[in-house]
C-alpha cells in the first residue's frame, strides 16, 4: 500500500482577540444634608421664637398626653365628613336593594329552573 500524502489547508492568521473591560451605569443619589439636632442661629441673628402654627392650621391640645395636634381647615373637614356620609349611605342603600332583588327573584328563578329541568327530563 502506498501512502497518500495529506494536504491540509493553510491555517489563517487569527488576530489576537481583546475584550474591553465591562462597564456599568451605577445609580447614584445626591446625599441629603441633615442639620444637627443642636442647630442654633449664628451669632447676631435673632431667632424666631414664635411657636404658633401657620395661618389656617388650628391646634388642639390633647389633655391626656399633653400634646398639640394640628387640625385641618373647616372646608377640608366638611368635605371629608360629607364624603364619608355619602359613601356609607350609598353602600347601605345598595346592600338593601340587592337583598330585596335577591328575595324577589329567588322564587321566580327557582320556578323557571324547575320548568327548564322538567322539560329536559321529559324528552
Amino acid at each position: 500500500m502506498e501512502s497518500i500524502p495529506l494536504v491540509l489547508p493553510k491555517v489563517p492568521d487569527l488576530k489576537e482577540m481583546t475584550l474591553d473591560v465591562p462597564t456599568a451605569d451605577v445609580p447614584y443619589y445626591k446625599p441629603m444634608v441633615v442639620p444637627p439636632s443642636d442647630l442654633e442661629p449664628p451669632p447676631g441673628v435673632k431667632a424666631d421664637s414664635s411657636d404658633e402654627a401657620p395661618t389656617g392650621i388650628r391646634e388642639v391640645k390633647l389633655p391626656i398626653i399633653n400634646k398639640k395636634v394640628p387640625l385641618p381647615e373647616n372646608e377640608i373637614l366638611i368635605t371629608a365628613s360629607t364624603t364619608a356620609v355619602v359613601s356609607v349611605a350609598a353602600t347601605l342603600t345598595a346592600t338593601a336593594a340587592f337583598k330585596w332583588v335577591v328575595t324577589a327573584l329567588k322564587p321566580i328563578l327557582k320556578t323557571l329552573f324547575k320548568k327548564i329541568s322538567g322539560n329536559k327530563t321529559n324528552r
